[in-house]
Parts: C-alpha cells; sequence; structure tokens
C-alpha cells in the first residue's frame, strides 16, 4: 500500500476517484511525512490506544495511526470519501469508518464501546470553521480524553495557549486552559497541505487536566461570565456582564463583586485570568 504521506500518492488516489475538494467542509489534505510523525509523536499513540480520529479526509495521517495505535475510529463527514477511505485503509483490520458530523456523534458511548470507558486519545486536522466547537464540544460532554492532538489554524493555536493582557487572549484560551494544558508542537506550513491554505496552519496538543485548575462551584456560570466579558471587550467588565441578558446581574451587583476582588471598578475582561475568573464566579453565584 503506498503511503499518502507524499504528494505523488495523493494526487494518484484523488485522480482514480476523480475527488472534487468541498469548500463547506475546509478540505485540506496534508502530504508532509515530517508532519505526519510529529503528529503522532505529540499524541503519544502506543499500541494500547484507542484513537477518534477527526475528519480523516483520504486516510493519510489514518494510515500512521493505524501503524501506531490498537484500534482507531476515523470519523468523516462527506460521503464522497467513503469510499477512498476503504480502499486507502483496506490493509488495516484496527481501524472503523464513521460517515457521520463528529458533532453529532456520541462520543462518551464510543469511549465506553471501544475502549472500556478508559481515556481515549483525540487526533485530528480540523477546519477553522469548526475547531472551537468540535473542542469543546469535547470538552463539555465530559468525554473520558487523555489528549486532544490537533492540526488547525496558527492564529487559533496561538490563540488558545495565551494569557490575559495579550489581543489574542479570549474566551477559548480560559476554556481550554481550564480543562487541557496547551502546547504547540509544532508550526506548518501552507505548502504542507493540498490544496495550500492561505494561512500557516499549527499542531497543538491539549493534554487534559486530571482536576481543573481552579475550584469553581458552578462551571457553566463561569463560561456565561467569561463570554459576556469578551462579547463586548472595549467595554468595562462591569458593563459588559450588566449589559448581558444572560446573567441577569444590576450593575451594582457586579461592581460589588469586582471590587471584593481586589480590582478596580474600570478593569476589563482581558485583565482577569482564570483563578480571577473562578472567584468571581463563586462570588456571583451566592447572590442569587
Amino acid at each position: 500500500m503506498a503511503t499518502l504521506g507524499n504528494p505523488q500518492n495523493t494526487i494518484a488516489v484523488l485522480q482514480k476517484y476523480g475527488f472534487q475538494f468541498q469548500k463547506k467542509y475546509g478540505q485540506n489534505f496534508l502530504i508532509d511525512t515530517h508532519v505526519l510523525d510529529k503528529i503522532i509523536a505529540a499524541a503519544g499513540i502506543t499500541r494500547e490506544d484507542y484513537v477518534l480520529e477527526i475528519g480523516p479526509g483520504i486516510g493519510t495521517m489514518t494510515q500512521y495511526l493505524c501503524e501506531h495505535a490498537r484500534m482507531v475510529t476515523a470519523v468523516e463527514i462527506d460521503k464522497n470519501l467513503i469510499p477512498i477511505l476503504q480502499d486507502t485503509l483496506r490493509e488495516y483490520d484496527n481501524v472503523e469508518i464513521l460517515q457521520e458530523d463528529i458533532l453529532k456523534v456520541d462520543i462518551p458511548a464510543l469511549a465506553q464501546e471501544k475502549n472500556g470507558g478508559r481515556p481515549i486519545k483525540v487526533v485530528a486536522n480540523l477546519p477553522y470553521y469548526i475547531t472551537t466547537p468540535i473542542i469543546m464540544g469535547l470538552f463539555e460532554s465530559h468525554v473520558p480524553l487523555a489528549s486532544i492532538t490537533v492540526m488547525v489554524q496558527k492564529e487559533v493555536a496561538d490563540r488558545m495557549q495565551v494569557g490575559p493582557g495579550t489581543k489574542d487572549y479570549g474566551a477559548l484560551s480560559l476554556a481550554v486552559q481550564y480543562y487541557a494544558r496547551p502546547e504547540i508542537v509544532a508550526n506548518v506550513p501552507p505548502n504542507c497541505f493540498m490544496p495550500r491554505p492561505k494561512v500557516g496552519s499549527a499542531v497543538i496538543r491539549l493534554t487534559r487536566h486530571e482536576q481543573p485548575p481552579v475550584q469553581v462551584e458552578d462551571e457553566g456560570l463561569m463560561f456565561r461570565l467569561i463570554r459576556a466579558s469578551f462579547n463586548q471587550r472595549r467595554k468595562t467588565l462591569a458593563n459588559g456582564l450588566a449589559n448581558a441578558p444572560e446573567l441577569g446581574l444590576s450593575k451594582e451587583q457586579v461592581t460589588e463583586a469586582i471590587l471584593e476582588l481586589g480590582m478596580g471598578a474600570g478593569i476589563r475582561g482581558e485583565s482577569l485570568h482564570l483563578e480571577q475568573f473562578a472567584q468571581l464566579s463563586n462570588m456571583i453565584g451566592k447572590m442569587f
């Protein structure tokens, strides 16, 4: 079986099936074996592991995963890719292909069935438009996760790992850092893909925390506060939270909690770190 990590073999497979790239699925197939090696190494895939791959495309990374993992489930939304995957993965008996939208898959049930409820590893090359819903969906559904190793747009990877006071810092940074330890393991230029994307990409590994790094009484409330404080970045934190209809807080209540935190009334949300959002959430939670 020809490995797909080089451009000639990828072109041959696409021509054989007359495959047309679908813009709506943000399809960019990886054609660099060095990057594939880095992803496998970063994810730390071993023969003990059950791996969920999101968006296998024509099976380029799937082949590598099958070589290293005990079992792989590859979830692909584009039905035109299914016959190609059945062909490129025909030599492997440790892979299952699901034609499904990953946002509709019951991943906890899959982890239970395929891995006895033990933590799974997720590997993916994600299109920009769906990166955040997929990653947050994995964390929020409390799937037993060891790590998520994903290729994403470079700007999104940067956003996941920055701290307060930077322009990229926002709700995604805080959410990812609440659930996991982010680490960019490789920067990947556009020429590593077919077709070439317009922007650079990065591989980021999110290693799941065994326990969240902060103590918060109501996770949902904390994330509502975080989203409200970044929805209106130019406003002060007090105004942003008081204006958020889903919170139902008066400006007086918000200001009181911010002052109690030891912050000035004019502080903006982008200055607070995760610990401070947790404390603020715990204080506001007592007001209801």
